[in-house]
């Protein structure tokens, strides 16, 4: 099952709980087009996948244990990726990003491998260079990660 949230993830809680920790990709992205590509990329190599339009939207929920990455786009409409994956790693959320971006640069390639990712795609990509680093992200779950931090309620103004 595929999720789409433009603001909320409240309707899609619920049936989150029913998701194979282990094959579920968190998609961030404000581009439709974008997440409908990697939804069916996603699904055609064996991953579910929740869908967020925006960085509040994705911020705003907490059920970030039941991931087993993050595909975050870098240059968001209500943020940058890089900072939100910062803001992950200030509160204690541990949890393997994959970034991709459409408008690559050295400086902001440098920021995105400094903050901690398992790659740095530049659209479009190919469905091997995402592939890879999901494997990897898979072995590692393997390995007993500790859980994120609940949060109530976190608003990115």
């Amino acid at each position: 099952m595929f999720y789409f949230s433009y603001g909320t993830i409240e309707h899609a809680l619920p049936a989150m709980s029913s998701l194979p920790k282990r094959n579920l990709v968190f998609v961030v992205d404000d581009d439709p087009g974008m997440l409908r590509g990697v939804k069916r990329l996603l699904r055609e190599h064996g991953y579910d996948s929740i869908l967020f339009a925006s960085a509040k939207a994705f911020w705003n929920q907490s059920e970030f244990d039941k991931a087993l990455c993050v595909l975050l786009d870098i240059n968001l409409g209500d943020g940058s990726g890089i900072e939100l994956r910062h803001r992950l790693k200030a509160d204690g959320i541990s949890v393997p990003v994959i970034y991709m971006t459409g408008n690559d640069n050295p400086a902001v390639r440098m920021a995105a491998l400094q903050s901690g990712c398992l790659a740095y795609l530049t659209k479009p990509f190919s469905a091997k260079s995402l592939m890879e680093p999901l494997k990897r992200a898979s072995a590692e779950a393997h390995v007993v990660r500790p859980p994120s931090r609940e949060f109530p309620s976190r608003v990115i103004r």
